[in-house]
């Protein structure tokens, strides 16, 4: 079930503009901006500066790309993904590290703990940070670890990353085994506690097993549309299908996946939102890029660090069909503050409304986020 955001709080941040009416008399010359533009997942951080440091993460750049970019809100991945750490430690880590940064910047950034901080960080011009997981072997053995980080704040934990876990099989494992019976109870613990399923990364059988054992709407919050570019990374129609079906949220990257060759380009992005709404509805589709809004300086020093990456990748076992040396991980032509904006146009173009668009760019996910959180 789609729950519509309220008529006087979105009127409250539109202005004059409604959100009802006939899809025909929405077109007008040339799109304006999406009063919401939300990130189901994203960064803030500085590509440019290699390393976990103060200036790579929430600068003063990056708070401006991110305003001049219009992002509401952005799911920003934290704790433990891949690695030789203690999974539970580094991750509650990584909490604090985050709570730091949100407290240090009260006049620019928000913690988000409900769909309604999503609208209070637009009122007040703030960037809402969502806390998320992308893979929840920080449960180690004992599901109730949800309820912790729950109350320290996290509202998003995808039950794998790339590579089997105790929950299930990531979407490189060849085994395609199902939930766990462990994953079941992780499960029953996210929807306890109202935090989002997510099923990004995940194997087919782990997205359909987790999607039919939540009582809550689950999402599938970073992916691309496997019916046009066949690897693991990107979801099968059944996958995409049976989410929305259940009410739940499928955001759409801007990465290699979306091109068989690797190389990104904004009309692919486009055309996989194209078929996922038409596989899922409008009312259950948005974004994920999978990146941040601070562009990159140097390109060739960025493509020699992703060579690096990429062959770390591989030989740590995370890595993904679809990762190459000599691609980006990201769309060049949908990178820097201007990416939402010229993802706009380009739906403009492609003849979406303006209520399609709003959908798109960030409604669609406080909709979702209402269902699970709450208001």
């Amino acid at each position: 079930m789609t729950i519509e955001l309220g008529r006087r709080a979105f009127l409250s941040l539109a202005g004059a503009t409604a959100l009802a009416g006939p899809a025909g008399a929405q077109r007008r010359q040339g799109p304006r901006r999406p009063t919401l533009i939300v990130n189901a997942l994203g960064g803030l951080d500085d590509p440019n500066i290699q390393g976990e440091t103060g200036e790579r993460l929430v600068s003063d750049r990056i708070i401006a790309d991110a305003r001049a970019s219009g992002l509401t809100a952005v799911n920003v991945t934290m704790g433990y993904v891949a690695g030789n750490g203690e999974p539970f430690e580094e991750t509650v880590r990584e909490i604090g590290r985050w709570d730091a940064r949100v407290a240090g910047r009260p006049n620019d950034l928000l913690k988000v703990l409900s769909a309604a901080d999503i609208l209070r960080a637009k009122r007040e011009n703030k960037v809402g940070i969502i806390f998320g997981f992308q893979n929840a072997a920080m449960m180690g053995t004992d599901a109730s670890r949800v309820d912790a980080f729950a109350d320290l704040g996290v509202r998003v934990i995808q039950l794998t990353y790339n590579p089997a876990n105790s929950l299930g099989d990531g979407s490189m494992a060849p085994q395609n085994r199902g939930l766990t019976a462990f994953g079941h109870q992780v499960v029953e613990r996210l929807n306890l506690n109202k935090v989002m399923v997510d099923l990004s990364h995940s194997g087919r059988q782990t997205c359909l097993d987790a999607a039919r054992a939540s009582r809550q709407p689950i999402s599938i919050n970073h992916t691309g549309c496997r019916a046009l570019v066949d690897v693991p990374r990107n979801k099968s129609d059944e996958e995409l299908r049976l989410v929305a079906e259940r009410g739940g949220f499928v955001g759409i990257y801007f990465m290699p996946f979306v091109d068989r060759a690797s190389v990104c380009t904004a009309a692919e992005v486009v055309d996989h939102i194209d078929h996922a709404v038409n596989v899922c509805g409008e009312d259950h589709v948005g974004i994920g890029t999978d990146g941040g809004t601070t562009g990159i300086d140097d390109m060739a020093a960025f493509r020699a660090h992703m060579r690096a990456e990429v062959a770390q990748r591989r030989a740590a076992g995370i890595g993904a069909a679809g990762e190459n040396p000599d691609t980006l991980p990201f769309c060049e032509e949908l990178s820097g503050p201007d990416q939402f904006h010229r993802l706009i146009a380009l739906l403009d173009r492609r003849g979406y409304t303006e209520t399609r668009i709003e959908k798109i760019m960030g409604l669609n996910f406080v909709n979702f986020a209402r269902e699970v959180w709450g208001a």
